[in-house]
């Protein structure tokens, strides 16, 4: 009998044990979609840039943008302000967000196609799949996955600039699916985009045509952060076939907790369609391929961590860039040497002063343009908030 009464009790422990343990899952599955619930809709974010320059011209006949006077006139200092810039991102649920980022500063300019840079809405499904809609950034190289505040240089890559022109990089208005997988042990990243391909800001596609671009990053050792991204694109353009293609490799070594280097290299070649288009009907070829860019850049940036109440880091970089923009027909490579010192004050470039030097060098100088040899000193500031 009291056999039975302690199997009895071992019995009715374990029950007891068992519901203990059931009682204490449920809550936390509750008390998870409890905490879902509670999270109210829209989350906004409001953040923003200013930057400003002063420019100092070395070569008197070269005025601060670059552009030769024969008779020696031309502006060779000036301050001014670059970027004034205010981000507002709202988050409408768990996830959906809308951005919209705006640059106060082109008010200086004619705002008609400036100003307005991002505004697109993101939908993600789960962090293998993302679609973005709106006027963004399609993925097409390394500058276009961060923003120019945390840039490494003093301003974008030449390259950057003239694919942006031709409608595969910056801001343009179109579709885009992105996520992040993983190939065996391999992690990777890809982006699918579709854009009119004629810039920001513009009512209309400029045609019927559209650009079809992919990108995809592989990470290929973790030890180093390096990674290896391949870029392709095809489109049209008032009925003639173009392409963009590029490679890039980037790295973050960390030598200790102070001492890191952080590495870029990226080479594409394109069709560059808009000087196609410039030609008279008459002249132009049939196929618009015989026109032509193709543009390289090296970016090493070696960086301290100080870690004082006054001052954050110091970094060091060196940009060398390449860029021939009709190198089949008519080349006169433009060459980029632009050595730079960064101060920064608060974290994450929350405020830093730069100071560099951009030598650029042509194989030809054409006198009243801007295919012409300068120097121009530069020191520039900024702040986040």
């Amino acid at each position: 009998m009291t056999f039975f009464q302690s199997k009895k009790r071992n019995l009715l422990f374990c029950f007891m044990l068992f519901c203990f343990s059931a009682h204490a899952q449920i809550p936390d599955s509750l008390q998870t979609k409890q905490e879902e619930e509670s999270v109210k809709y829209p989350q906004l974010q409001i953040k923003g840039l200013f930057q400003a320059r002063y420019l100092v011209g070395m070569n008197k006949d070269v005025d601060v943008n670059g552009l030769h006077h024969e008779d020696g006139s031309g502006t060779n200092n000036n301050f001014m302000v670059k970027y004034m810039r205010i981000q507002v991102r709202a988050k409408i649920s768990k996830r959906t967000e809308v951005v919209a980022l705006a640059n106060l500063a082109d008010f200086k300019n004619d705002p008609k196609s400036r100003v307005l840079e991002n505004a697109y809405l993101k939908y993600t499904f789960n962090p293998k799949l993302a679609f973005t809609v709106g006027q963004f950034r399609p993925w097409f190289g390394i500058e276009e996955t961060y923003p120019i505040d945390i840039i490494k240089s003093l301003d974008w890559s030449n390259q950057y600039t003239e694919f942006g022109k031709l409608g595969w990089t910056s801001f343009q208005i179109g579709l885009s699916a992105t996520g992040q997988l993983e190939l065996g042990k391999i992690p990777f990243q890809y982006a699918i985009s579709v854009v009119n391909g004629n810039g920001k800001n513009q009512v209309n596609d400029n045609d019927d045509g559209k650009q079809y671009s992919t990108r995809l990053v592989f990470g290929l050792l973790k030890k180093y952060n390096l990674n290896l991204g391949l870029n392709g694109g095809i489109g049209e353009v008032f009925g003639k076939k173009i392409y963009a293609v590029g490679v890039d490799l980037s790295s973050l070594v960390n030598f200790d907790s102070k001492w890191s280097l952080d590495m870029q290299l990226e080479g594409k070649q394109a069709t560059n369609h808009p000087l196609y288009f410039a030609v008279a009907p008459e002249l132009r070829p049939t196929n618009p391929d015989e026109y032509l860019i193709r543009g390289a850049y090296f970016l090493p940036n070696l960086r301290y961590e100080v870690n004082h109440k006054n001052l954050s880091a110091f970094e060091l970089s060196c940009r060398y860039e390449y860029i021939d923009t009709n190198f089949r027909l008519n080349s006169n490579p433009r060459q980029t040497i632009t050595p730079m010192v960064g101060l920064e004050f608060l974290k994450n470039y929350g405020a830093r002063i730069q100071l560099g030097v951009q030598f650029d060098r042509y194989k030809h100088q054409v006198a009243n343009t801007n295919q012409y040899n300068n120097n121009l000193f530069i020191v520039q500031v900024q702040s986040r908030f």
